[in-house]
């Protein structure tokens, strides 16, 4: 099967592969923005919750 330029500039095949090529990064930086958002939170939260236990003291209610 023998290809030439015309027929290589006239086929969508490759077209295709660079919208999903696309589609697929833009997918890859949607998630990768939200893992870094949450992960900020979380660590935020994990820090706030972390001074808060240190400040808390127990009493021994009289045991060994």
């Amino acid at each position: 099967m023998r290809h030439n330029l015309r027929d290589f500039l006239t086929r969508e095949d490759g077209a295709v592969t660079i919208d999903w090529v696309v589609l697929t990064a833009g997918l890859v930086g949607i998630g990768n923005a939200i893992l870094t958002a949450i992960g900020t939170a979380t660590n935020d939260l994990a820090t706030e919750m972390d001074k808060k236990i240190d400040g808390i003291s127990v009493r021994s209610q009289g045991g060994q």
